[in-house]
């Protein structure tokens, strides 16, 4: 018999434990990680992300756990959903507090249910969803949402009543690329060349650019990435800033052998980056900031030099992030991301289910186009 239990903060597991159930799953779901965003204060009081995660022991042990976050508001998540909290106001519903199971700022897909090797991964998806049912229930809250889940903990959140909501985002994809030039060949001529022109404006401005991993990543290029970072917030109307400068430097001591900067410098001074994971086959990419408007910057720093690190690092998948249709003119291709919802207001719950009925055929169209339209030739979407 299991029993489940609510922490206040990975950091009550130890860390060998919590990562032990992570195994070769996304990076962002590792202890550093999520310890890190704890420990530096960008989740917790006042934030609107309390990190109560919810395990599951038998014998002492952690065998099933998920990173579970009341929410206050709906910053930082990356599934929106806005037009429900705003329904549910008019409907006479508290949409906040609610409870999320994901990843604090970050949409990448992954694992949200950690079960430990050897046991039946689908009955303990089931179990943990049934529990997390229970929580929401008992202390009245509006609602769980699971952001970016894998596809096969569909069906077992499903079957705990559950429902599916699809979203989009572009992914490249190594089809088999040994070079930058393979991987140029495979686009139309009209995309191709813009991109070479795109290039070769760098080398004219003199820029150059450099991908650097783990170790090799100097010192001082943390400050610089946090500059960068903050730079690009405050250019945004938009622009939250979530992480602070002690994030950074915590990921610097536990996380680094994850990371990969790619930054780009005019002279001896660095003018832009972004700051990137990697893991197994996988490159994410994260943040991005420039403190000189230098033409075609952003795509060169964000795209071009991480397909070509990506290539050279014999990676098969670099996920961007969310968001720019721009993304497919480049040779990135649309890709479904799955979140699921249980919403405890049983009128509501069918308003909801009734919306995603129709929004997960406009996304299946929507894929359905653009992979039609592919900036690539002859790609094969399985």
């Amino acid at each position: 018999m299991a029993d489940l239990e609510l922490l206040e903060g990975v950091q009550e597991v130890p860390r060998d434990e919590w990562n032990a159930l992570v195994g070769g799953e996304s990076p962002f779901l590792e202890w550093e990680w999520l310890a890190s965003l704890e420990e530096a204060g960008v989740v917790g009081d006042g934030t609107g992300w309390g990190a109560r995660p919810l395990v599951a022991r038998q014998d002492g042990r952690v065998v099933a756990a998920c990173p579970l976050y009341v929410k206050g508001n709906s910053e930082g998540e990356f599934v929106f959903d806005w037009n429900w909290a705003d329904a549910a106001y008019r409907s006479d519903v508290d949409y906040y507090p609610k409870l999320l199971v994901g990843v604090p700022f970050t949409p990448v897909t992954g694992a949200r249910f950690l079960v430990a090797p050897g046991l039946d991964r689908a009955d303990w998806i089931r179990r943990l969803a049934t529990g997390l049912r229970e929580i929401c229930k008992q202390n009245e809250l509006s609602s769980v949402h699971v952001n970016f889940c894998l596809e096969d903990e569909i069906e077992p959140l499903r079957d705990a009543g559950f429902d599916l909501r699809v979203g989009i985002q572009y992914h490249w994809i190594n089809h088999g690329y040994e070079s930058f030039d393979d991987y140029l060949g495979a686009f139309r001529s009209k995309r191709r060349n813009q991109i070479r022109r795109e290039r070769r404006a760098l080398e004219t401005q003199g820029v150059r650019i450099e991908a650097r991993v783990g170790d090799e990543i100097p010192e001082e290029q943390f400050r610089t990435m946090f500059g960068f970072y903050t730079d690009t917030i405050d250019k945004k109307f938009y622009g939250r800033q979530y992480l602070n400068e002690r994030f950074f430097d915590l990921v610097r001591q536990r996380f680094r052998d994850r990371l990969c900067f790619i930054v780009a410098s005019q002279g001896d001074h660095p003018v832009g980056g972004t700051f990137n994971v990697q893991k197994g086959d996988a490159l994410y990419g994260r943040y991005w900031g420039a403190t000189r408007d230098v033409r075609y910057l952003h795509f060169n720093v964000c795209y071009y030099a991480a397909v070509e690190h990506a290539i050279q690092s014999g990676l098969q998948r670099f996920e961007p992030g969310a968001g720019g249709d721009y993304k497919q003119m480049r040779g990135f291709d649309a890709q479904p991301t799955w979140s699921l919802h249980y919403i405890a207001d049983e009128r509501f719950r069918e308003a909801v289910a009734g919306f995603l009925v129709r929004e997960r055929a406009q996304a299946a169209s929507n894929i359905e186009w653009i992979r039609e339209h592919s900036a690539l030739k002859g790609v094969d979407f399985g």
